[in-house]
């Protein structure tokens, strides 16, 4: 591939022209100097670049991260790269705990309704509606209530 098109370009790497357009206007991608007639051309070097933003978005980096990742040299900033990429982990290992937190809670009401006897309001939309009137049993661990405990109040994880 020698001299393609912004469009071509863009379909390459499985983006929109406008995504190509955004990414230069950010820095990310340099915009083209070379002209086939009235056509603007890339090259290789612009289709490598486009790639390596979209797998470093595909691996959750921002494009704020991913121009601190452009700006490192290939042979000489491993040690940065390690950081930035041990960093990225550090975030991910957050959200996470913070989705694990989310699915407990999830679960703790989904096992609360399961186990109120109707025609009490459904614990779910309770609690997602903020409904005062939880009892002090609520703040105990869904493990440490008995069933008949979860009858009658069950927790109301969501913060």
């Amino acid at each position: 591939m020698n001299a393609i098109t912004i469009g071509t370009l863009a379909r390459s790497a499985g983006v929109g022209v406008e995504t190509v357009r955004y990414y230069q206007r950010r820095g990310l991608l340099p915009e083209s100097t070379g002209r086939k007639g009235a056509f603007r051309i890339y090259g290789e070097a612009e289709l490598a670049r486009l790639r390596f933003i979209r797998r470093a978005q595909t691996l959750g980096f921002s494009l704020d991260e991913i121009a601190d990742l452009l700006a490192l040299d290939h042979e000489s900033d491993r040690e940065n790269a390690r950081a930035l990429a041990r960093s990225k982990i550090a975030s991910v290992e957050e959200r996470i705990r913070q989705l694990e937190d989310v699915r407990r809670a999830l679960q703790e009401l989904v096992d609360c309704c399961e186990h109120t006897a109707s025609p009490a309001p459904c614990p779910i939309l309770r609690a997602l509606g903020g409904e005062p009137g939880q009892s002090e049993s609520n703040s105990k661990p869904a493990s440490t209530r008995s069933a008949t405990a979860k009858q009658s109040a069950c927790p109301a994880p969501v913060g």
